[in-house]
């Protein structure tokens, strides 16, 4: 039998050790591959990449290679934390008759450049994640960690799906226009409410037994069915309005038609969420 080297695209960033003398106790295959993973981190910030895959190859005294592969949800070059993840796959490798050659590989390396994230003025940024999903991911399987992501959909409740946590995804974007609530309602929710028709916004509502006033309103924002999923929703729109009540809290309600046609909608209304 001949030897057989795992194979890796020319541009892949690796690093490898051969041993002179196989090992094949896990504390030792650990040690080892922690050296591995601080030399590719230091070949990738050299290049200014970061790892959004690592591959790690076992080739065996037996010719048969072993995997460990780990995946992050975004570029990192955090050695500490590439090492903890990858040798906690170890469980999952079989020496078998001993290991004579680690390889370890970054396919995919993505673009990574450190910026200021906090400053003297404001040191409140915003919370990076990444470290806990790639966690989750890798201990759980990256099929059973999601996030939330846009869809490209005018109607509120169908513009928000579950993508994977390590997934890239295509993204879209509210209308800048118009601001969307802080928590959007998975179903909007029937309010009784008091308002001229045609578009004038409701002079006050009742939601879940509590009556409230309007003080200010703005609005309408007129979204249209979405006809090519449905013939149902051809003539189907709706006219959101952002309101705000005596005590300063802000609401986002929507009339399921546009106040005269009976086949745009119901004429009833809905909140659909809750501004900060």
């Amino acid at each position: 039998a001949e030897p057989i080297e795992p194979v890796v695209a020319p541009e892949t960033l690796t690093a490898r050790r051969a041993f002179a003398e196989p090992i094949g106790a896990p504390e030792t295959m650990a040690r080892y591959l922690t050296q591995l993973v601080a030399d590719l981190c230091a070949a990738l910030e050299a290049v200014s990449l970061g790892a959004r895959r690592l591959d790690a190859y076992f080739v065996r005294v037996d010719n048969r290679t072993e995997t460990a592969r780990i995946a992050m949800a975004a570029p990192t070059r955090d050695a500490k934390r590439l090492a903890r993840l990858l040798c906690e796959k170890l469980e999952n490798v079989d020496p078998g008759f001993d290991v004579e050659k680690i390889i370890l590989a970054a396919p995919g390396a993505e673009s990574l450049v450190f910026k200021q994230t906090e400053s003297l003025g404001d040191p409140d940024g915003p919370t990076d994640l990444s470290a806990l999903v790639d966690t989750l991911s890798n201990r759980l399987g990256a099929d059973h960690v999601f996030r939330l992501a846009s869809a490209e959909s005018d109607l509120p409740e169908r513009s928000v799906r579950a993508a994977p946590a390590l997934a890239s995804v295509e993204e879209f974007s509210w209308p800048l226009d118009w601001p969307r609530p802080t928590r959007l309602f998975a179903r909007p929710e029937p309010v009784e409410t008091v308002a001229l028709l045609p578009d004038a916004p409701p002079a006050a509502f009742t939601w879940r037994g509590i009556r409230r006033r309007v003080r200010r309103a703005d609005g309408p924002e007129r979204v249209f069915g979405e006809w090519w999923k449905a013939d149902a929703e051809l003539a189907r729109s709706r006219d959101y309005y952002q309101v705000e009540d005596e005590a300063g809290e802000r609401f986002w309600l929507y009339r399921d038609g546009d106040g005269e046609d009976p086949a745009t909608g119901t004429q009833r209304w809905f909140i659909a969420g809750i501004f900060a």
